[in-house]
């Protein structure tokens, strides 16, 4: 079994860099966190839980999210106007990969 040269590879071509370009950004992973523990959330209330992020950061980050397919937006045509996101399947399918990174942070959090 012959061994394999870094040279002959390209690491935008993995799975790593394709899952990596979805939740890559300094607010991604704790949207999707935050929809995973609390299921139905709205915008608000995204921005009380997280803190210190912006309105403009908070929206740019959801429609990326939504864009690729991670998030579903709920708007109800009310006034005022009532917008719910929830992670979609596909964001859920990610829940394991977040439980684990949780659950690496309780054990070796110092």
């Amino acid at each position: 079994m012959g061994q394999r040269c870094i040279a002959d590879e390209c690491l935008g071509a993995t799975g790593f860099s394709y899952t990596l370009s979805l939740i890559n950004g300094k607010y991604k992973m704790t949207v999707l966190y935050t929809l995973m523990e609390f299921g139905v959330v709205r915008f608000n209330e995204i921005k009380r839980y997280i803190g210190g992020i912006s309105y403009k950061t908070l929206s740019s980050t959801l429609k990326e999210l939504e864009a690729d397919g991670l998030i579903h937006r709920e708007e109800y045509p009310q006034i005022p106007p009532k917008v719910e996101y929830s992670l979609t399947p596909r964001g859920q399918s990610l829940i394991p990969i977040l439980d684990q990174m949780c659950e690496w942070g309780d054990q070796n959090r110092m």
